[in-house]
């Protein structure tokens, strides 16, 4: 069994939600951060792979990609730290997300048995519809990599019915029809928009995009998400105050998200 599954399939038993850290590889000292983020309450790790015209993500994880950059960080670098991470994290889930080009120049074969040599559970590729995405779907599926798309307030049903279907590991629900870190929608039409993307998948769902203080990650939780996933506030922290300040932030987030369920 894939990892997600195995994560999910506890936090039912648990009758709680999960919470999902995300960072970028390459933004401070992302081995460190990694390798904290189990103990303090992560799930699930999220892992940005720098490109330089992240079109999905707001201000502040478009700035730490392009330190990342700046730093050197490299796809090929991105795997060596979560190959790094998984050896001292057997069971942690671990997810990479960002932007097509990069994949593609590596080669999508290339790119999956490299993802499954790391220890890589699922990749989120925004920028890569479900009619475009068959060949990196196809070579992800042959080394049991999965592949999480994207829905939004603005996916309809039919919509809805393509991004499922191919999809496994979860389904990432976009809670704003902005970039992320940019604010979210309404808690009622969250948690009404999550149970339809439940039932339509099949899968488990996980909120994220504009979700920033223990408050709003708790709500998200109540509401019925299986997951909820911060990102900006959590680079914010790490850029602003270095690793402890980071890891505070995530210990602060997950608790509010355990005890809401």
């Amino acid at each position: 069994m894939n990892r997600l599954t195995t994560t999910f399939a506890r936090l039912k038993s648990e009758n709680r939600a999960g919470f999902v850290a995300y960072i970028m590889a390459g933004d401070g000292e992302t081995a460190d951060l990694l390798d904290q983020l189990p103990a303090a309450g992560a799930d699930i790790i999220e892992l940005g792979m720098p490109f330089t015209d992240p079109m999905a993500d707001g201000p502040a994880i478009q700035a730490a990609a392009l330190r990342a950059l700046d730093n050197g960080m490299t796809l090929k670098g991105t795997l060596e730290l979560t190959k790094a991470f998984r050896e001292k994290h057997p069971d942690t889930s671990l997810v990479l997300m960002g932007y097509a080009n990069p994949i593609h120049h590596f080669g999508f074969a290339n790119f999956a048995k490299a993802a499954a040599a790391a220890g890589v559970d699922g990749l989120i590729c925004v920028d890569l519809p479900p009619e475009e995405d068959t060949e990196l779907r196809e070579a992800l599926a042959a080394v049991s990599i999965s592949v999480i798309r994207l829905a939004t307030p603005t996916t309809d049903d039919e919509r809805l019915k393509a991004v499922t279907e191919g999809s496994s590991g979860f389904v990432y629900y976009v809670s704003t029809t902005g970039v992320t870190g940019m604010g979210r929608g309404a808690a009622t039409d969250v948690a009404e928009a999550v149970r339809r993307v439940q039932t339509a998948s099949g899968l488990p769902v996980a909120v994220g995009f504009g979700v920033k203080t223990p408050d709003q990650a708790s709500e998200i939780a109540a509401g019925g998400a299986d997951a909820v996933v911060v990102g900006s506030a959590i680079v914010s922290a790490n850029h602003d105050g270095g690793t402890q300040s980071a890891l505070e932030l995530v210990w602060t987030l997950s608790a509010a998200v355990r005890a809401a369920s």
